[in-house]
């Protein structure tokens, strides 16, 4: 694994993380109703389990390629197609409105764990974005590097957003701009997903 191989990871993680789903919406409603406190909480059950799915990605699927190297290259497709995908819905839900379903209790931090346990984004995205970047026989300290860069990435993006959500205001001028924030994540997957598809033809 090289510095590229991170950054690229980086790149797609902060991109899915920043596009409007539930995780978000959850942590930016958690924050405004319940204070910057819970908003660093939930920061870190999200950021857990996240870490988690990539830990299993990791460990489970290296096995598996080095024994049938044939599915490793099948996998990168599929893993870029699949960004090609997010992309594609990503760029298309840019002007949708978010709805609020949430349901949050003072528990973030719980609510943090089970809201990533139960997504099925952050599993796909940890089994297609990973086999997708970097390449397959990483070393133990390579593969914890990943996981524990995973873990920070997601807690630090979550704080951040914790601490800037200090009022209702500051929602409304991220919701006018949700269009334009979704279309440049949505670029930059689909950029990404060029990127892999041209190293595999």
């Amino acid at each position: 694994m090289e510095l590229h191989h991170l950054l690229a990871f980086n790149l797609a993680l902060l991109a899915a993380i920043a596009s409007p789903g539930p995780a978000l919406l959850v942590a930016i409603k958690t924050t405004l109703s319940s204070g910057r406190r819970s908003g660093i909480q939930i920061s870190v059950g999200l950021g857990l389990i996240a870490a988690m799915w990539t830990a299993v990605a990791l460990i489970g699927l290296d096995v598996i390629f080095r024994t049938f190297p044939w599915l490793y290259k099948m996998m990168t497709v599929i893993g870029a197609t699949y960004l090609t995908y997010i992309a594609f819905r990503t760029w298309r839900g840019a002007g949708d409105p978010i709805l609020d379903n949430s349901n949050v209790s003072t528990n973030a931090f719980w609510n943090g764990v089970f809201l990533n346990l139960s997504n099925p984004k952050s599993v796909l995205f940890a089994a297609a974005v990973l086999i997708a970047i970097f390449p397959g026989g990483m070393s133990l300290s390579a593969k914890s590097l990943v996981i524990v860069n995973h873990f920070f990435v997601e807690v630090i993006f979550y704080v951040l957003l914790a601490s800037v959500m200090g009022g209702v205001s500051i929602r409304a001028k991220y919701l006018s701009r949700k269009l334009y924030l979704d279309r440049f994540a949505a670029a930059v997957l689909f950029a990404l997903a060029v990127r892999i598809f041209l190293t595999i033809f």
